[in-house]
């Protein structure tokens, strides 16, 4: 079967979440900032995708790791935004809460795709 990006929950949450970053860094005059973690969020929804395409389960888990590493990325650069003045309390908790179920998605699809190996 052919797995498809647009089908996985994690990659769709991960999109919005890139979007939500870019708005909200749209009047961050900080470049090294705003690059890092825009980087971040890009980097969250990318390697899911080059996960699935990567042709092998042991490839994906690769880059559902990578994936998750970012997720943890910007979920600490949200505090600074916060700190920043760039997004408030409630912006950056609910982002930060997309990324919680990010996280725990690449989780279960990680041990899904272990399963399936180990059978």
């Amino acid at each position: 079967m052919e797995r498809c990006i647009e089908n996985l929950f994690i990659w769709n949450e991960a999109r919005v979440v890139v979007n939500c970053v870019y708005k909200m860094m749209k009047r961050c005059n900080d470049y090294g900032f705003k690059d890092q973690i825009q980087r971040a969020a890009v980097s969250i929804m990318n390697n899911i995708a080059e996960g699935v395409e990567s042709g092998s389960d042991a490839k994906f888990v690769y880059f559902l790791n990578i994936s998750r590493g970012s997720c943890s990325e910007v979920h600490s650069m949200l505090y600074l935004c916060e700190d920043f003045n760039y997004c408030s309390k409630e912006e950056r908790t609910e982002l930060q809460n997309r990324i919680k179920q990010i996280s725990a998605g690449i989780v279960k699809l990680k041990y899904s795709l272990k399963k399936g190996r180990d059978m």
